[in-house]
């Protein structure tokens, strides 16, 4: 499995950097990904993909692990690093 991780760091509370990555769970629900929380740390689960996102109280840190069901679908992990990097900055920096 390819790893895929990706470092947010911000200056807003843990329920307020929840609420800011909203968008991105949407992002992730169009590809089939689910996020189960617990807590401030939630599961990721799809076809292909497992991982996490885990909020501090100084970054939200996502770790995407391709199988071989993502790989062979075509899912590139430095275009998937790019793009999860992108909506992380646009959530707390943007």
């Amino acid at each position: 499995m390819a790893d895929v991780r990706v470092s947010q760091a911000h200056a807003v509370s843990t329920t307020e950097a929840k609420q800011r990555i909203a968008e991105f769970e949407q992002m992730m629900s169009k590809y089939g990904v689910k996020a189960d929380w617990n807590g401030n740390s939630a599961k990721l689960k799809g076809l292909g993909v497992s991982g996490s996102i885990d909020i501090t109280d100084k970054a939200v840190d996502v770790v995407v692990k391709l199988g071989m069901m993502a790989k062979a679908a075509g899912v590139d992990a430095d275009k998937l690093r790019g793009s999860i990097t992108k909506r992380l900055k646009a959530a707390f920096e943007g």
